[in-house]
Order: structure tokens, then C-alpha cells, then sequence
């Protein structure tokens, strides 16, 4: 279609829909069409679409991933992402045990207190990481102030170890394990976690780690192919 006729389509003003047909060519999600002055949609719709299907994708694996994990060790798993300048749980399956997590899917948290957070930030650079995070996120629930070297020495030990686990900042009962989900850049897109009681996370630690680098691993392969 013509941008007038677009227009005409929707009752709008040509000179509205002129200006933001040009925005949209500018931005290759509409482009031009033979010599009438036609409009089609672009080549970024393709791109757009493309992610969209791998985010997707990303979700259903996920939780087949999260149902492994919580049978081969009955805690509780999730994948979390980064939400803009925060940290969220996106899928949650819950453990195969009395113990249950108060965590809201969806909820967004200060990326500090997250062991997620150290993995989800490993390809920034420490100035982008600095602008990134509002600076009252590095004060803890307990009132505490994070200090933003310990931060970022941590970021890059976890980056290098590809894991991260520590007592969570939220409460005093449980400790939590992630494990990076990365795409075919090698970045971190996602994490795979579990969260477990202190003393069962101390008993059983390396089995849980082993668990959880290689359900990491196998998704990453899977959304990559």
C-alpha cells in the first residue's frame, strides 16, 4: 500500500502517516516496494519475529529442564532472567518436598541480591554494569550496603566459573545455586537455579552443581541447533 492510502485506510492525516511511515523505513519495519511508493513490512519484522520464537523456545525447553531438575534432586528450580535493570524468576517448578519457596514469578528483585545476577551481567563491562544498576539496589535487605568491588569480583569469578552460589540476601534459610544459559555468542542470557534449604544445599552441594551446569548446558545446545 501507498502511505496515502494507508491513510485514507484508517482516517488519519497524510501528513501523520507520512511522518511515520518515514520513521518506519528508518527504521527497516516497513520497507519500500517497487517505484509506486509502496510500503511493505521489513526486513527487522523478520528479526523481531525470529526472537520472539527463540524466546519461546527458550520458555518450553525451560521447563522441561526445570521438571529434570527437580526430579533428580526434589528442590526447587527456576530460570530467571534480567527485566530491564532488575532480576525476576520467569518459570518456577516447585521441589518434591514439604519445603516450599515464596517466590512470585514475575516479581522483580535488585539483581545484587541474586546469585543470578553475577552470571546475567558476566559479558557487561564494569562501567556498564555500573550504569545499569540503580545504586540503591546494592543495599541489602538487611541494610547492609554491597560494596561494588565485591560485586564485580564476584561477576567475573562466576562469568570464569560459569556458576554461582551463595546464602540468599532474602532470608537466612536457604542457598541458592545458578548455572548460565548462554546463546551462540557465548552471553548469558538466562539461568538455570536452585534454591534448597542451607543444610541440604551443604550435604549434597556438588551433586546439586553438577546437576545444574549440565541441564544449563543441554538447554543452551537445544535453543542453539
Amino acid at each position: 500500500m501507498r502511505p496515502n492510502e494507508i491513510a485514507s485506510g484508517i482516517g488519519s492525516p497524510k501528513s501523520t502517516v507520512y511522518e511515520l511511515v518515514a520513521s518506519l523505513l528508518e527504521r527497516r519495519i516497513l520497507e519500500s516496494v517497487g517505484k509506486d511508493g509502496h510500503v511493505y513490512l521489513g526486513r527487522q519484522l523478520y528479526f523481531l519475529g525470529q526472537a520472539h520464537l527463540r524466546h519461546f523456545d527458550l520458555t518450553r525447553e525451560a521447563e522441561a529442564c526445570l521438571g529434570e531438575i527437580v526430579s533428580q534432586t526434589r528442590e526447587t528450580a527456576q530460570m530467571c532472567l534480567l527485566n530491564g535493570r532488575k532480576y525476576t524468576v520467569a518459570l518456577m517448578k516447585e521441589g518434591e518436598r514439604h519445603f516450599r519457596i515464596s517466590s512470585d514469578i514475575g516479581e522483580n528483585a535488585p539483581i545484587p541480591w541474586t546469585a543470578s545476577g553475577r552470571l546475567l551481567l558476566s559479558h557487561l563491562t564494569d562501567q556498564q554494569i555500573v550504569d545499569l544498576i540503580d545504586p540503591d539496589d546494592f543495599i541489602l535487605p538487611d541494610g547492609e550496603r554491597l560494596p561494588l568491588e565485591t560485586f564485580l569480583r564476584e561477576i567475573r569469578t562466576a562469568g570464569e566459573e560459569g556458576f554461582f552460589s551463595f546464602d540468599s540476601v532474602a532470608d537466612t534459610f536457604t542457598h541458592c545455586f545458578a548455572a548460565p544459559v548462554k546463546n551462540d555468542l557465548g552471553q548469558c542470557i538466562a539461568t538455570l537455579c536452585i534454591v534448597a534449604p542451607r543444610a541440604d544445599a551443604k550435604t549434597h552441594y556438588n551433586d546439586y552443581r553438577r546437576v545444574l551446569i549440565d541441564s544449563a548446558n543441554g538447554l543452551a545446545r537445544r535453543i542453539n541447533e
